[in-house]
């Protein structure tokens, strides 16, 4: 998986607005962003953290920290 970004993460989200929901993401040197900000329903932002540090795969799972 990668683009003009370079390879990409896909983040699985929990809690918050958008949970159970999906979205691709740029790795960052090889890894996972620590925190990610995601559109939802009616232009509203939210951030969610990494639920772990230590993840392997082309996934990782992110918790919902709050609105931005």
């Amino acid at each position: 998986m990668a683009n003009d970004h370079g390879p990409m993460i896909t983040a699985k989200l929990t809690g918050g607005p958008m949970s159970g929901a999906r979205t691709d993401v740029p790795a960052v040197e090889g890894r996972p962003p620590k925190t990610i900000d995601v559109d939802g329903p009616d232009n509203a932002t939210s951030r969610y953290c990494l639920a772990d540090w230590e993840q392997s795969g082309h996934s990782a799972d992110y918790t919902f920290l709050y609105e931005v």
